[in-house]
């Protein structure tokens, strides 16, 4: 049976080479590969593996395709469904989405779908393969804010249905966090990022950088006097949190999410740019999660040695397993159990250690995983020159701010139903504007959600 084969490995660069540049860690299947894993797939009728995936993605068929060698059929099908397929290959969190549901992991590795979707979306980009198909143009605009993953998948479908659409951002180059939040190592940004963007601009997509909505121009501006049919704001969630604990205004104390703009946006660590970045000899970064992993391996790349500190034991940690293993791989020290109580810092200002608590597992909380609890009298302290905070994000007030009518709620997160309306008329929103920091394909399947929604609502507004 085709589930017998072994799962395909993927070649990867070597941990010690690696951990000194920011080229892409994974290699990806090559043709054989991918055919090869691709046979592993029972092409299932009720595949669960879709039910899955955010977006829908048709996986068997266009895996099916892949094992027959018809690699620009499997883009295609890939293609009605995802605007962004060799970045969702990278970096969604396959393993509790379609592969954590397919049958071949019952009793085996369940198929590797997202290296399937991974290769099909680079062999697309390589060929440069025009999957552009669009409805007649039907005389409606629509405004999407933000250019990120949520705006992006949003822009794709209501341009595939015949709508004018502008997407407007507010940093100098489009992509949003798959620009500006996730590092170069596991997300290049020329071959991937930018050329799967430029597949939405094939579709008529136009793209406006350096745009603020809120300052440059209003929500309100856009409808009253540009005359756009409804807005989808997708803005994203960069307003980072810190602890409110002491010496948190010290010199060498940062968030993920500057750090991280720096050296992927910004090129901090390429000599050829004048970006200034300073991680010192030491850093330490505080959370779990997959930004943190990214914070962690970049201060690595840039010679730091790296802690990194979080206050529930490794089964806890929200990162995706494949992460924190390249973390380990890379040499990232791991203070699990543990939990920053205040900065110390020198008579200059700067940070010279973390003093921290250590924990222990109690009670579940509404997470569902265990609370951490304080053990007495178990502090100590981490020599640092650098803190990192990497705790999460919530969405920038700016746009809340500025319109009048749109509800936030106590996490100051944009108020949406499921069909992605807003509190305000002709105002639609999704991704991370709305949930707080999630994964690119919750982003994407928002953005798919509220296209539909528009579509319906200027439809009924105008017919």
């Amino acid at each position: 049976m085709a589930n017998k084969i072994p799962r395909v490995p993927v070649r990867e660069q070597d941990p010690n080479i690696r951990k000194s540049n920011f080229e892409e860690v994974c290699y990806g299947y090559n043709a054989e590969e991918a055919m090869l894993e691709a046979t592993r797939c029972l092409s299932c009728k009720k595949p669960k593996c879709v039910a899955a995936c955010p977006v829908s993605v048709n996986i068997p068929q266009f895996i099916l395709e892949v094992a027959k060698g018809n690699f620009e059929e499997a883009a295609r099908v890939i293609a009605a469904d995802s605007s962004l397929p060799a970045v969702c290959g990278r970096v969604c969190p396959q393993e509790s989405q379609c592969e954590g549901d397919c049958i071949v992991g019952v009793k085996s590795e369940p198929v590797a779908i997202g290296k399937l979707e991974r290769f099909v979306g680079d062999y697309a980009n390589e060929h440069q393969l025009n999957l552009a198909s669009t409805a007649p143009a039907n005389g409606f605009k629509v405004a999407i804010i933000g250019s990120g993953p949520a705006g992006l998948a949003c822009a794709t479908d209501l341009a595939k249905l015949g709508y004018e659409v502008k997407i407007f951002e507010a940093l100098h180059k489009p992509g949003g966090v798959l620009e500006y939040g996730i590092p170069e190592f596991r997300l290049p940004k020329e071959k991937v990022v930018k050329a799967e963007i430029e597949n939405v601009r094939r579709l008529g997509v136009t793209i406006e950088t350096d745009v603020v909505i809120g300052r440059t121009v209003t929500i309100d501006e856009l409808l009253d006097e540009e005359g756009y049919h409804a807005i989808f704001v997708g803005s994203g969630a960069g307003l980072p949190k810190f602890m409110s604990i002491p010496g948190e205004n010290l010199n060498g104390v940062v968030s993920a999410n500057e750090f991280l703009t720096r050296t992927n946006l910004m090129k901090a660590y390429d000599e050829s740019y004048d970006t200034p970045i300073y991680v010192g000899s030491r850093v330490v970064v505080v959370g779990g999660g997959n930004v943190a992993m990214d914070a962690a391996r970049t201060a690595a790349r840039l010679g730091a040695i790296v802690t990194v500190v979080y206050r529930r034991s490794k089964a806890e940690l929200p990162a995706r397993v494949e992460e924190v293993h390249h973390a380990e791989e890379e040499g990232i020290i791991f203070q699990l159990l543990s939990n920053p109580t205040e900065i110390v810092g020198d008579e200059k200002g700067w940070v010279k250690g973390v003093k921290c608590i250590r924990m222990e597992l109690g009670e579940p909380d509404s997470s569902g995983r265990r609370r951490p609890v304080e053990v007495p009298n178990s502090e100590f302290e981490v020599e640092t020159d650098v803190v990192i905070m990497s705790l999460g994000t919530s969405p920038n007030p700016l746009i809340s701010s500025t319109t009048p009518g749109l509800n936030l709620n106590k996490w100051q997160c944009i108020i949406a139903d499921e069909e992605g309306k807003t509190t305000r008329e002709g105002v639609f929103a999704g991704g991370d504007a709305v949930t707080g920091a999630a994964t690119v394909i919750l982003a994407m399947g928002a953005g798919r959600t509220a296209a539909k929604s528009i579509d319906k609502y200027i439809k009924a507004k105008h017919s």
